[in-house]
């Protein structure tokens, strides 16, 4: 494998980071816009592609939090009104954290708009990617 580094290569690795970090902002602004925070709408994201559901230590992993860190989060989402608390399952320690009504119309939102800004960069991105 060579591991020299052309000029292109370093061009098109800041390239990519760049446009890594836009659409990063993109997504930050996205989700401010709707009463979100990033973190918040990752979160449902989350649970969506999960199935609207899934327990707290689950999700930090999915989050790549701890679970205290993913506990508190699930606290300000459930202040939002955005999910719920599920226990009822056999075991009452196990609780499914629940996407609620408004929180999937916020997500549904918010996805449309990504999955718009990703269609938009895509040809960009892998350019970049092609570059390397």
């Amino acid at each position: 494998m060579d591991d020299d580094i052309s000029q292109q290569d370093y061009e098109a690795l800041a390239g990519f980071r760049h446009e890594l970090r836009r659409f990063l902002r993109f997504s930050e602004d996205a989700a401010a816009a709707a009463g979100l925070s990033a973190q918040q709408y990752q979160a449902l994201l989350a649970l969506r592609a999960a199935g609207g559901a899934m327990r707290v230590g689950v999700l930090a992993e999915h989050l790549l939090l701890r679970p205290h860190s993913a506990t508190e989060l699930v606290d300000r989402m459930e202040k939002l009104g955005v999910v719920r608390r599920d226990t009822s399952g056999e075991d009452r320690r196990q609780v499914a954290i629940l996407i609620t009504p408004q929180g999937a119309a916020m997500l549904a939102s918010i996805a449309a708009t990504h999955r718009a800004e990703l269609r938009r960069l895509r040809p960009l991105l892998t350019g970049l990617l092609e570059g390397l």
